[in-house]
């Protein structure tokens, strides 16, 4: 496990662990909720070991990451991860990067693939495109998808509110246990996440990120062209591997097609068994997966 470090980038202050090659091909691993850095303890050694200089940084409200300013809005809408994981890039000296990330860390991936393309040599995207289409999002879902989303819901109430404040491992475990029903982790390895739900500013990221993408919240305003932007619902024009879980009760699998509309540099798309959090289910799919990008990447030049 890499010693912790930190870097002041645009409002946070980022906590991140670094291993590999000071001077290899840059990847930055992104972790989703509920879950942080941890997730990819058996993936970064992996890409280490490949000539990468490997990344992982704790998103706004986990760990050891903070804000600046007791005066910034602690915003949890996609297009803050996208302007944080773009100043990371930037506190840190990285001109382009490979980005790998799903569910939060994917959205921020996707976003910074999207809005600044020549920041980004290639994507790994865990769950595919998840851009949020926040204009539709009150339109219904089949009941089957709805019941999917009941934290979410949860969340939009002042009592979702208390209730993640009051038991933040109790709801984040059971998540895990729901998203991957085939990964029997223990609670030491759950333990070793749940520290960095202890953030102070945990419960207000979460609450503002699932009621901002109902459109139930206001967005800051450093992030309104951002979002305008995103509201298009931009293609994602960088060379992309997709993969797509078989096992996450929270996500459906989509056919390569579909993904190619969004992906339209699509290099591959593999659907692997795999619960909602791909690089502790299956880190060695996850690490195939960023080594063949690379490998294609220094093919094509």
């Amino acid at each position: 496990m890499a010693a912790t470090r930190f870097a002041e980038a645009g409002v946070l202050r980022v906590a991140y662990e670094e291993s590999g090659d000071p001077g290899g091909w840059p990847a930055v691993l992104l972790h989703g909720f509920p879950y942080d850095g941890r997730a990819y303890d058996a993936v970064a050694p992996v890409l280490a070991a490949e000539g990468a200089r490997v990344i992982v940084p704790w998103l706004r409200g986990y760990g050891e990451t903070r804000f600046l300013s007791p005066d910034t809005p602690r915003s949890g809408e996609q297009a803050a991860l996208g302007r944080d994981l773009l100043h990371l890039l930037d506190a840190l000296g990285i001109g382009r990067a490979v980005l790998v990330g799903y569910d939060w860390g994917g959205r921020a991936a996707c976003i910074v693939s999207a809005l600044w393309p020549e920041r980004v040599a290639g994507l790994v995207s865990q769950n595919g495109y998840n851009i949020q289409d926040i204009a539709r999002s009150g339109e219904p879902l089949p009941p089957e998808d709805e019941l999917r989303l009941w934290y979410q819901y949860y969340f939009h109430s002042e009592r979702g509110r208390a209730g993640l404040a009051r038991d933040r491992r109790g709801l984040c475990r059971l998540l895990w246990r729901l998203w991957s029903p085939e990964w029997g982790f223990d609670e030491a390895t759950f333990e070793r996440t749940a520290a960095s739900f202890d953030n102070p500013d945990f419960v207000e990221v979460v609450i503002h990120s699932y009621r901002h993408r109902f459109g139930l919240v206001p967005g800051a305003a450093r992030y309104e062209d951002d979002e305008r932007f995103l509201a298009t619902l931009p293609a994602v024009e960088v060379p992309a591997i997709v993969l797509d879980p078989t096992e996450d009760p929270a996500l459906r699998p989509r056919p390569r097609q579909e993904h190619a509309r969004s992906f339209p540099r699509l290099v591959d798309h593999r659907r692997i068994a795999s619960g909602h959090d791909q690089p502790f289910d299956a880190p060695a799919e996850v690490a195939d997966a960023v080594r063949r990008l690379h490998a294609h990447l220094v093919e094509r030049g």
